[in-house]
């Protein structure tokens, strides 16, 4: 899975509601994509990381802004 390093990223180490912003959004990609790559996962490396389909499946599908 990729995974950004949120430090890393423009305005991270600023104080205010622009770094509060990016922080932010950059969490919600991060949210999501990794959603994604758990949605691609068949049964048996889900089994390995201690899920089943139907978790899998449920925490896919949540939207990119619920934690």
């Amino acid at each position: 899975m990729y995974r950004s390093d949120i430090r890393t990223l423009p305005f991270a180490g600023r104080s205010g509601l622009v770094s509060r912003l990016v922080r932010t959004l950059s969490e919600a990609i991060i949210r999501q994509r990794e959603r994604q790559s758990l949605g691609h996962l068949d049964a048996h490396l889900l089994r390995d990381i201690g899920l089943s389909p139907e978790q899998a499946r449920i925490e896919a599908a949540k939207p990119f802004w619920r934690a």
